[in-house]
């Protein structure tokens, strides 16, 4: 009788350690690694995160098999980058580190390779072999799936609605599907995702899956079947107006709820609400937080207040990197802002009260310039630390898993702005 209940005590203390241990808030870094940090900032940023994802790998088109992106860079034959992202867990024994595919850095074509490796049992097969073979050899801890599904059409914009929503009402009524086949690749998608989970459960391998900003979720993800085969879900529920998408409208990029006003579903709370109504239990959601901002080149129509919605000319292009999409790294955005160091700086974040920003998140803007330089105007949706720490905020108050930094390259790794290095990333684990 002691044994027994000696034993039912200690399962029962197990099962409750396993319990807070699931429940614990998780905090994902995902970090390219061919936007390389050096070493010792990088050790900076690692107490901070649970698990660091480290990408990307890709699909090879010849055989449906998972590769490197760059082997000569990543594998032993190269520059051994597996192996060195590997050995961190030596010095952070707590920290997981997954692999992951896709994530739009998978360039080589073509890219229905993504649908063409869904589409039959051999091929799934190749993909789910060499996946497993992959990660046991350089030990990563599971794979992280940021499928690169096709993408939706962008949505009207709001004078677009205005003008013809009476007359084209249905086309409104769902987002665009560029692909004749999607009902079965969703039923192939949920197949791959349980081949995977039950290869790796052996190994106690962990899987997780991406939502990428722009797939539709309804045609291309059957939730209910595909949350039991899945450790988390990244909802990366960010980009919603990007400049290459919405040239003529800058507005909030990842408003966490909707602005009055805007096209249905563009806000964290939809994406959260809809994988919640779907089954999903809250605490295997994590949500994503970008460490940059997109900046749309202003107008003479553009309204002098900078509130958005705004008319814009598409993307305004960095000066210090090539971003035809008009993305600017948080330390950019930084250098931008009027500081001590910057008295003169012309690029101004725009004060609401605290409610408001919590609600939509930061802008500011520039106006254009005609006295003499004729420096166009800038209109620009970012993330800073206090909305960062909204966000964390806001994920701790729905009681979902945690949160995922996409990514630590466009954090402030070298503490340019104030000297702390990493300062979205902290902001975020200091919330969740």
């Amino acid at each position: 009788m002691w044994f027994s209940v000696t034993t039912l005590l200690l399962l029962a203390v197990l099962a409750t350690a396993q319990n807070k241990l699931i429940n614990e808030p998780k905090v994902f870094c995902y970090y390219n690694g061919k936007d390389t940090i050096r070493e010792e900032w990088l050790l900076e940023a690692l107490p901070f995160c649970t698990h660091l994802i480290y990408g990307y790998a890709a699909i090879d088109p010849y055989n449906s098999c998972l590769v490197p992106v760059d082997d000569m860079f990543d594998c032993d034959h190269g520059r051994g980058h597996y192996r060195g992202i590997i050995s961190l867990k030596e010095q952070f024994p707590g920290l997981k580190i997954l692999l992951s595919i896709g994530f739009h850095k998978d360039w080589n074509e073509p890219l229905e390779k993504y649908l063409t490796v869904l589409e039959t049992h051999y091929t799934r097969s190749q993909f789910v072999n060499s996946a497993y073979a992959l990660l046991r050899k350089y030990g990563f801890d599971g794979l992280d799936l940021a499928w690169q599904f096709p993408q939706s059409a962008p949505k009207p914009s709001q004078e677009e609605v205005q003008v013809w929503w009476l007359k084209y009402k249905k086309i409104f009524t769902r987002e665009s599907i560029p692909d004749p086949k999607a009902d079965e690749h969703k039923e192939e998608f949920t197949a791959l995702v349980r081949d995977l989970e039950y290869t790796f459960r052996a190994k106690n391998l962990e899987l997780g899956l991406t939502v990428l900003p722009h797939v539709n979720t309804t045609a291309y993800l059957d939730v209910p079947l595909l949350i039991d085969n899945l450790n988390y879900v990244h909802l990366a529920a960010f980009d919603q107006q990007t400049p290459l998408r919405n040239p003529k409208e800058g507005d909030y990029a990842a408003p966490i709820y909707e602005p009055e006003g805007r096209v249905a579903g563009n806000s964290i709370e939809a994406k959260v609400n809809y994988w919640l109504a779907n089954q999903t239990p809250s605490n295997k959601i994590i949500l994503g937080i970008p460490t940059y901002g997109r900046a749309w080149r202003l107008s003479e129509n553009s309204n002098t207040t900078g509130i958005p919605p705004i008319k814009t000319d598409g993307a305004y292009m960095p000066q210090f990197f090539s971003d035809s999409n008009g993305r600017f790294r948080w330390p950019d955005i930084c250098a931008m802002l009027p500081s001590a160091a910057n008295p003169n700086a012309t690029f101004t974040k725009v004060d609401q009260d605290s409610a408001t920003t919590g609600r939509f998140g930061v802008y500011g803007f520039q106006k254009p310039n005609h006295q003499g330089n004729g420096k166009p105007g800038i209109w620009m949706s970012y993330e800073d630390p206090e909305s960062t720490s909204n966000k964390a905020a806001y994920a701790k108050a729905k009681g979902l898993g945690g949160v995922a930094i996409f990514d630590l390259y466009n954090d402030d790794f070298a503490g340019r702005c104030n000297g702390l290095l990493f300062p979205i990333l902290k902001a975020a684990s200091q919330r969740s």
